[in-house]
């Protein structure tokens, strides 16, 4: 798959496009849904994926567990609204995740991770729910030394209204407020909560945005004048806007939203993207399927488990 948004799209068609997703199983009956990439929209920002998981209900029995597997030219992006995962990669690192929290896994030239259901949670019943992002490293950077970064929840800088409307600004700058965060180009992410009806003056943040209902449905506002354009967001849609401008963010009067606003600098250009590989060259992902399968990506310490590379091979 290419990834790639020309500057020119952006100033084409309606200020405002809502992408769908789809479903996809990861295995074991643990689906997600997947915004990006998308027919209509590849990319917004850095971010080349998008995936909604939960809420899911965990039982002692089920199977959610993501064996180890590689990545290269590309951060991971995972944020908790509500459970526990336990990382562990080839770097040696253990961090479990919780709601709030930040983690961010630089894969540079190579990376193996795995995400389980932590040991303190073995034999309980709870409940998964979050987002996980691939923001595509930018071409000077997709070979840099692979990294993991734990930023806790009490390190993450929330905005209040004073009307029950909250910003957690996860990456990026936002409303006063800068995320310790720190990235390998222009970034945002935002964890905006309202109240029923309550209103976000959003601004343009960033050269490319998208917003995304996790919970309630919002009407957005495009502009400020009879040029705009505005919509209804059912939760579960993204919201991207095709070029930048102000938008109004207003929660339905039938209850609170939550929602994630993403953006950032457009890619640097071109990116292929197949299985866990992200890469501005498709040699480069040819030789990182070769290497995962001769077994030379590294492994993640007490976990010799790994996902096999899919049967239909990357062919350039």
């Amino acid at each position: 798959m290419d990834t790639n948004t020309p500057s020119s799209a952006l100033d084409r068609g309606p200020p405002l496009l809502l992408l769908g997703g789809h479903a996809k199983d990861l295995g074991g009956g643990f689906h997600v849904r997947r915004l990006l990439p998308a027919l209509q929209r590849r990319s917004v920002g850095p971010f080349v994926f998008f995936d909604h998981f939960g809420p899911i209900a965990v039982q002692p029995e089920s199977e959610f567990d993501v064996r180890p597997h590689p990545h290269i030219g590309l951060a991971t992006v995972t944020y908790l609204f509500d459970g526990a995962i336990m990382h562990r990669d080839s770097l040696g690192s253990q961090q479990e995740i919780r709601p709030g929290a930040v983690n961010w896994m630089t894969a540079g030239r190579g990376i193996v991770h795995s995400e389980r259901r932590p040991e303190s949670l073995r034999g309980a019943h709870y409940v998964n729910h979050g987002l996980q992002l691939w923001a595509a490293l930018p071409e000077a950077h997709e070979e840099v030394a692979p990294a993991f970064v734990h930023t806790p929840a009490d390190a993450i800088p929330e905005v209040h209204d004073g009307q029950g409307g909250c910003v957690r600004v996860l990456i990026g700058s936002a409303f006063g407020a800068t995320s310790p965060v720190a990235t390998l180009s222009p970034t945002l992410y935002l964890d905006v909560r309202l109240p029923a009806g309550g209103v976000l003056e959003l601004p343009a943040l960033a050269p490319e945005m998208a917003v995304y209902a996790v919970e309630g449905a919002l009407r957005l506002q495009y502009g400020q004048d009879a040029a705009g354009q505005a919509m209804d967001q059912p939760a579960g849609m993204l919201a991207v806007l095709q070029r930048p401008g102000p938008v109004r963010l207003r929660a339905a009067e039938a209850g609170p939203v939550r929602c994630a606003v993403i953006g950032g600098a457009p890619l640097d250009g071109h990116r292929h993207i197949w299985w866990n590989f992200v890469s501005s060259r498709k040699d480069r992902i040819e030789q990182a399927a070769d290497a995962w399968e001769a077994r030379r990506m590294g492994e993640v310490p007490g976990d010799p488990e790994r996902i096999p590379l899919p049967e239909r091979r990357f062919k350039r």
